[in-house]
C-alpha cells in the first residue's frame, strides 16, 4: 500500500528499546542501538516461546545454545548502505522496502490475532504470489545478503520490518518506534486468506474495513496513507502507473498537499481507474481520492497538508503500531 497499489487486496505500539529517544524527524543517524534482548535474561525465554507458537521446539529442547545477540546498529547500517540503486525506479529501493514492511504487517486481524509481521509468511506460497505482493520478491532478494550475513539470529520478520523503518528514516522521514522480537514461521501453514490488504480500486468503506480490522481509527488511516508520498505504481504489478508526487524518494507531506490542492481528473486509458494531474505525470488511486471525498478523512488530510511535523509524529506512531501488531513481545521488565 505504501509504494504500489494492488488491483486486489493491493499498522499495540512497538516502542523503542529502553532508554531510546522519542520519534523525531531526520535520517537514521539519530537511531538508537538495539540488541536482541534476547539482550536480557527474559529475552531468550521469549525466543524459545516464540518459536513454540509455530509448533517448533525451542532451542533448549534440541540442545542448541542461545543465539548470540544481534547488533541492530550494524543491521541498520547494512540496510542503509543498500538503498541507493541507480538502475531501480527513481534510484532507490527505499519505497519498495517500505511496501515490503507494510504488506508483511498489514494482514493482521484483531478479531483472532492472525496475520501480521510475525512469522514472515510472505516467504511461502500462496502469499508470496498474491497480486497485492507483486514485485516484492525484488525487496526480499535485496535484503537476502543481510539475512545471510547475520544468519539465524536475525529473523526475516525483524529484518523486513526494520528495513521499512530505516528506509523511511534515510529518506528524510521520522524515526519509527521499533523493537526486535519477531520469529520466522517454518512453513506457510499460518498464512491467512488473500484479500486482507487494501484494494486500491475501491473506496472509503473498503479502506475503513481493512484498517478497522487491524485496530486503526480514521486519523491513523490517513497518516498511514501518507506513505504514498513515496514510490510509484507499475503496470506490470498493480496495473496502475506513475508516482504520486514529484519527489518519490523523499518522505514529506507533499502527498497531502498534492491530493488536496491539485485538480485531479480521471485518466483516459485502457487501464484501471486512476486519476491524473494536469501534466499527466502524477497519479492518485481511488483509495487516495476517497480521503478527500470522505468528510471525516478530509479533515485529517487538510491538517497534514498544513502541518508536516504533525504528520511525521502521527505517521511514526501509526507505522510503529502496524509493524508490532500480533507480535508477542516479552513483557517489559
Amino acid at each position: 500500500f505504501a509504494a504500489e497499489a494492488a488491483p486486489q487486496g493491493s499498522a499495540a505500539p512497538g516502542g523503542a528499546a529502553a532508554g531510546g529517544p522519542p520519534p523525531s524527524s531526520g535520517g537514521s543517524g539519530g537511531f538508537w542501538p538495539l540488541t536482541l534482548g534476547l539482550a536480557a535474561a527474559g529475552g531468550y525465554a521469549w525466543y524459545s516461546g516464540s518459536l513454540q507458537q509455530f509448533g517448533v521446539p525451542g532451542p533448549e529442547e534440541v540442545g542448541i545454545a542461545a543465539p548470540k545477540e544481534v547488533d541492530y546498529q550494524e543491521v541498520r547500517a547494512a540496510i542503509a548502505a543498500l538503498l541507493d540503486a541507480e538502475d531501480y525506479d527513481d534510484g532507490s529501493y527505499g519505497p519498495l522496502l517500505v511496501r515490503l514492511a507494510w504488506h508483511a504487517a498489514g494482514t493482521y486481524s484483531k478479531a483472532d490475532g492472525s496475520g501480521g509481521s510475525n512469522g514472515a509468511t510472505m516467504r511461502f506460497e500462496p502469499e508470496c504470489s498474491w497480486g497485492a505482493n507483486a514485485g516484492l520478491g525484488v525487496a526480499r532478494d535485496v535484503l537476502e545478503p543481510i539475512k545471510k550475513k547475520f544468519g539465524a539470529k536475525l529473523s526475516y520478520a525483524d529484518l523486513w520490518t526494520l528495513a521499512g523503518c530505516v528506509a523511511i528514516e534515510e529518506m528524510g522521514g521520522p524515526v519509527i518506534p521499533w523493537q526486535p522480537g519477531r520469529a520466522d514461521a517454518p512453513d506457510g501453514s499460518k498464512i491467512v486468506e488473500d484479500g486482507r490488504l487494501p484494494d486500491a480500486a475501491l473506496g472509503a468503506q473498503h479502506v475503513r474495513d481493512v484498517f478497522y480490522r487491524m485496530g486503526f481509527d480514521d486519523q491513523e488511516i490517513v497518516a498511514l496513507s501518507g506513505a504514498h508520498t513515496l514510490g510509484r505504481c507499475h503496470t506490470d504489478r498493480s496495473g496502475f502507473v506513475n508516482p504520486w508526487t514529484n519527489a518519490p524518494t523523499t518522505f514529506s507531506n507533499l502527498y497531502f498537499q498534492d491530493l488536496l490542492n491539485t485538480k485531479w481528473k480521471k485518466k483516459k486509458w485502457a487501464g484501471p481507474t486512476q486519476y491524473e494531474d494536469p501534466t499527466g505525470e502524477l497519479m492518485m488511486l481511488p483509495t487516495d481520492m476517497a480521503l478527500i471525498w470522505d468528510r471525516k478523512f478530509k479533515r485529517h488530510v487538510s491538517h497534514y497538508a498544513k502541518d508536516e511535523e504533525a504528520f511525521f509524529k502521527d505517521f511514526a506512531s501509526a507505522f510503529g503500531k502496524l509493524l508490532a501488531l500480533g507480535v508477542p513481545f516479552p513483557d517489559a521488565a
